[in-house]
């Protein structure tokens, strides 16, 4: 009986896809003892049996170089080779470099079953593989699949309970090379054809002049893309019911309660001219909804949608590839880019994604620049709102004041930290367009988890913050600090709040900056301040969970540094 289905291939032959689509969306994650590598579980059931599936970490060989190869080797020899499966996922338009781990699998008496995947890429490059045949040379079930379309996975499952281990001779060093290349010339054929067009995009994309100028015009076109939409949703959207709707709810509901009263205050909060001003009034009821409802989850929604398209379509790869050479000046490698897109939408799964990196340095780096250097999306969401109307310049420069930050301190940090960061190797896809299916599953799936974390963090904020402004316990922090940060920054005492609660949730921090009359120059120092200063708690809970309470400590510890001598520098040098 089959106790353990193992997923197992060459990195990027796409076998994240065959997981998902054997195993569901419930996936469970967790590192491999001793390292950072990430392990993905899930079930599938086959016929009254749920059988636990295992998706391996990519590896080239059953003799490991590698963490990751170690964690996938000492996984198969988990189990009896009886009481398992294991389903070798090759790429189709690759398959010499492929064999080899397929040959040494089959050597080594493991049960295979061998899913030949991205035959329709295959096709499209005039491969023509004859699966019957390598199906026969090699004594395992050959499933041709496409596992973005689904094809073929059904076969697949059918044929699990077919797998076994077979007699074989095994072969080493050049023996099985030689082995592999009468193989492929036994089952394969090419046919001569010219570059589609999209071929050609993807030859450009990874070329330094060309590729640069198509990233710019990508990340321009995407960010302009997520601000009208965002745009789109709240002035035509959540704007109309929270004005339309939604007030006029609050208004009945708190007609009989004393506006100076303790209740009146925690849940609307302050009449701004007599009336409910979502954006100023900081009740529980008004600006903290508003804030995540009205303002930052259209944002969220429409760059999550983005995100997930550039990762779907294959050109997150060829960025990274492209961004190689100056990610190493800042002691990362071009895929630290994934964590770093992923903090522009929140900075906790930026964190998070660090897992990837292979060394700890390399995974503070990234985690500290993430966290001063990335401002998430619903802190852009509030830096529009509040600079936007001042022109392009001070939105602008908020972006620039980070950027500089992010290079000069990755310099810093690359130079001054010891440790060894080694080389990723990192395989590039084909474009192809996914299945919007797919990527409405994966948009629900990011949305819901930021509103399951965000909500409650606003929630309890902005009452955390309506008490203490009830009964003044503000005024005892503002007296102390006015002077600093009067003569340091050029803001007035009453930024102290929206400084510290910066720490509970950012966008409710500069949410606070808006009823206090601030010029242009005071709301662009403030709110680079916020962006690089104490991330939210959540991303501080997170830093200490994946890298330890001394990574914490440092990692704040330059975050304060830089924080003071960006604002003093941005106050005398602004007129």
């Amino acid at each position: 009986m089959i106790k353990k289905i193992y997923l197992i291939g060459n990195p990027n032959v796409g076998k994240s896809v065959v997981f998902s689509r054997l195993t569901g969306v419930h996936v469970i994650s967790s590192n491999y003892p001793g390292t950072t590598v990430e392990i993905s579980k899930g079930y599938l059931r086959i016929g009254d049996e749920k059988i636990e599936v295992v998706d391996l970490p990519g590896t080239y060989s059953l003799k490991p170089t590698s963490a990751a190869e170690e964690a996938a080797v000492s996984l198969l020899q988990e189990y009896k080779k009886n009481e398992i499966a294991v389903i070798n996922i090759l790429d189709a338009t690759n398959l010499e470099r492929n064999l080899l781990l397929t040959l040494q699998l089959i050597a080594d008496g493991f049960p295979v079953i061998v899913c030949l995947n991205m035959c329709d890429e295959a096709g499209h490059k005039g491969v023509l593989i004859d699966t019957g045949k390598l199906e026969e040379l090699l004594g395992v079930p050959v499933i041709p699949t496409c596992a973005v379309t689904g094809a073929g996975i059904k076969m697949l499952i059918d044929k699990i309970k077919d797998a076994a281990p077979v007699a074989r001779e095994g072969f080493a060093g050049q023996e099985r090379w030689t082995e592999i290349g009468a193989i492929v010339e036994k089952v394969q054929h090419l046919s001569h054809r010219h570059h589609t067009l999209r071929e050609m995009l993807e030859d450009a994309s990874v070329r330094p002049f060309t590729g640069l100028l198509m990233a710019a015009a990508v990340v321009y076109a995407s960010f302009k893309a997520v601000r009208f939409v965002g745009e789109s949703i709240i002035n035509k959207i959540t704007d109309p019911i929270f004005i339309e709707l939604y007030q006029p709810v609050l208004e009945k509901i708190t007609a009989n309660l004393p506006e100076k009263g303790f209740w009146f205050h925690l849940l609307i909060g302050d009449l701004i001219g007599g009336k409910i001003d979502f954006k100023q009034s900081l009740g529980v009821l008004t600006t903290a909804p508003y804030i995540e409802f009205g303002m930052v989850l259209p944002y969220v929604i429409s760059f999550y949608f983005i995100l997930s398209l550039l990762e779907d379509i294959g050109y997150l790869p060829r960025l990274a590839i492209l961004l190689d050479s100056i990610f190493h000046r800042l002691g990362l490698h071009g895929f630290a880019v994934i964590p770093v897109l992923l903090g522009f939408g929140c900075n906790v799964p930026g964190i998070l994604a660090t897992r990837a990196l292979e060394s700890k340095r390399e995974r503070f780096i990234a985690a500290t620049l993430i966290s001063i250097g990335v401002p998430c999306i619903p802190l852009q969401a509030m830096i529009f709102g509040l600079l936007g109307r001042f022109g392009g310049f001070y939105v602008t420069g908020v972006y620039l004041v980070l950027f500089s930050i992010v290079l000069i301190l990755g310099i810093i940090l690359n130079r001054a930290l010891t440790g060894y960061s080694p080389e990723f190797l990192l395989e590039i896809p084909s474009y192809r367009f996914p299945p919007v299916l797919t990527l409405l599953k994966k948009l629900y799936f990011r949305v819901k988890g930021f509103i399951v974390e965000a909500i409650p963090i606003v929630l309890l904020g902005v009452l955390f913050v309506n008490v203490l402004i009830y009964f003044r316990l503000f005024d005892a922090v503002t007296s102390v600090t006015a002077p600093l940060i009067h003569n340091l920054f050029g803001l007035p005492k009453e930024s102290v709040v929206a400084l510290v609660i910066g720490f509970i949730r950012k966008d409710v921090a500069v949410g606070m900056l808006m009823p206090l009359g601030l010029s242009a120059k005071q709301l662009f120092i403030s709110s680079t301040l916020l962006a690089i200063s104490f991330p939210c708690i959540a991303t501080f809970v997170i830093i200490w969970k994946e890298l330890g309470f001394k990574a914490l400590v440092k990692a704040t510890l330059i975050m304060g540094i830089i924080s003071v001598i960006v604002g003093v520098l941005l106050n005398f040098a602004i007129l």
